[in-house]
């Protein structure tokens, strides 16, 4: 398996992927694809992977900016992350994320900010903050992974592209 930037004519294999990795998926409002498509046409998609093998897209992770209390300081938001279903738990979309971050983090990035499963993203070193808040979701699902001393707090504003549909 390769991981490699998304290149020109991925964007509908990455859209049946992140379809189906979140189909059926109680905590999900089924915008995932949406939400890459329209960061993609914002141009905010800073980092976008996909994993593959013998030529098919088995996984795909974006990074895009976030600002925190209404300013940007350097800080980017890890999602949606996506592996076709039939693949998922076999650590692809670790090594997409694991990548992802080593990318991000040569952008002199200050840190990453998701909302997701803490047992599951604390492997990569994120911790829950309660310091950060966004809309109604509990600070246990808003973790931060920072790579300096600055850490901000306050209301996180994910790219606007978050309210496709």
């Amino acid at each position: 398996m390769d991981i490699r930037p998304e290149a020109a004519g991925d964007a509908e294999a990455i859209r049946r992927v992140t379809r189906a990795a979140f189909e059926g998926k109680a905590y999900s409002r089924q915008t995932e694809a949406a939400i890459i498509d329209a960061l993609r046409a914002a141009g905010a998609l800073t980092i976008s992977l996909v994993a593959v093998e013998e030529g098919e897209i088995l996984g795909h992770v974006a990074f895009s900016p976030v600002a925190v209390g209404g300013i940007d300081r350097g800080w980017y938001g890890l999602g949606p992350v996506a592996v076709r279903p039939d693949r998922q738990r076999q650590g692809i979309g670790q090594a997409l994320i694991r990548e992802g971050l080593r990318r991000i983090r040569q952008r002199s990035a200050a840190g990453v900010i998701l909302v997701g499963d803490p047992g599951y993203y604390a492997r990569f070193g994120f911790v829950s903050d309660p310091a950060l808040r966004y809309r109604d979701v509990p600070s246990a699902y808003i973790q931060r992974l920072a790579f300096t001393k600055d850490v901000p707090s306050g209301e996180i504003a994910f790219h606007a592209a978050f309210d496709a549909r």
